[in-house]
């Protein structure tokens, strides 16, 4: 459709027969611009010139060297013209000839002898319903612009939140520094490792790998809610305050279940309230805070297991000193089916040198 409202629709005729053209041009010329091509190819060539496109084609199904049909099929498969609405002309009128057009993708047909009254009532309607069409798909285009930039503003919002509650439990903890880049680096490659696993590609969707990622900064939420003298102390801690610190998974979910009930549920806060309850939970039923096993524990907090641990081995801590990345390595493929999801465990195993990487880009130092 011309950006003009006020400039005339084109009319490509595509019609071997002169009698017939020179009828259409007489019923349309005083409505519209009109285009004349006596041959399939020519009409083709005409149909996709850029600078002048028609927005209507009237095609003749009986012609020499290539018919309506063919020309119609290739108009259709060219992206230039495959909106351009076609009306066959023919003098068939059987059932079978008008299903084969309608499936190559026409919109409808003018038998021969033409009616001018028919002619410009198809032509006229046809252009009407393409016009809307444009508009409808223009609009459509502007709504998911729309859209796309509300989504992405939602995004940010996100996870500004999320840098700011993790960086809260950051300010308490001395210990985390870039805790929170690398374990989200790390959760990334193993979910990406994992992503055509039999056992996890059902899960591992694009948009659930990233909202894990996204979420993994929240895992020790829970922290803001222990006393420094427990979070802090250089040393072991004795059994009360381990019960004390190990609460803090019970308090990440809950603070977040608590947001979830101000603000409503989503996909996103509910992957959140699984890492941030489970990454201490192991796979043989020891860990905390419910001695979750196997399968019970969800994939987020099985994968936030394993990164949290592997961080927390390879960097200082104020109860211990920094071990090889080697060691580290050693440490975790012995925990496998014990702490850790041996399926995991083989994906790290994979990736261990990509571990390094991350590590080493991401250094406290």
């Amino acid at each position: 459709m011309k950006a003009n409202s006020n400039e005339k629709a084109c009319v490509l005729i595509i019609d071997d027969e002169k009698f017939y053209i020179d009828v259409l041009v007489e019923i349309l010329k005083e409505e519209y611009r009109v285009l004349i091509s006596k041959d399939g190819q020519q009409g083709i060539t005409r149909a996709t010139n850029r600078e002048n496109p028609p927005d209507l084609i009237l095609l003749d199904i009986v012609m020499p060297n290539m018919d309506g049909y063919e020309v119609c099929k290739k108009l259709k498969e060219n992206h230039l013209t495959s909106e351009i609405p076609i009306i066959f002309l023919t003098i068939k009128s059987e059932v079978d000839d008008e299903v084969k057009g309608f499936n190559l993708g026409a919109v409808d047909y003018i038998t021969k002898p033409i009616s001018p009254p028919i002619v410009k009532s198809r032509v006229s309607n046809h252009l009407a319903l393409a016009r809307s069409k444009k508009l409808l798909n223009e609009e459509n285009l502007l709504l998911e612009s729309r859209v796309r930039e509300r989504t992405s503003e939602i995004r940010k919002t996100q996870d500004v939140a999320i840098c700011c509650m993790a960086s809260l439990a950051e300010t308490r903890d001395s210990e985390t520094g870039y805790h929170i880049q690398r374990t989200q680096h790390y959760i990334k490659i193993l979910c990406e490792e994992l992503q055509n696993h039999p056992d996890y590609r059902d899960y591992l969707t694009a948009d659930n790998i990233d909202r894990i990622v996204r979420s993994a900064p929240l895992h020790d939420i829970g922290k803001v809610g222990i006393p420094d003298s427990i979070l802090l102390k250089p040393g072991k801690l004795n059994e009360d305050e381990w019960n004390i610190m190990s609460t803090h998974a019970q308090l990440g979910f809950d603070a977040l279940l608590n947001a979830e009930k101000d603000i409503g549920t989503t996909s996103f806060l509910g992957i959140a309230k699984e890492v941030a309850l489970t990454h201490h939970e192991k796979w043989d039923g020891s860990g905390y805070p419910n001695g979750l096993k196997g399968d019970e524990i969800p994939v987020s907090g099985r994968l936030m297991a394993l990164a949290d641990v592997y961080d927390a081995l390879v960097n200082k801590r104020v109860y211990k000193d920094a071990y090889k990345h080697q060691t580290a390595v050693k440490v975790i493929n012995e925990g496998s089916g014990l702490h850790f999801d041996p399926v995991i465990v083989s994906a790290f195993l994979e990736l261990e040198a990509e571990f390094k990487r991350i590590l080493d880009n991401f250094s406290d130092n």
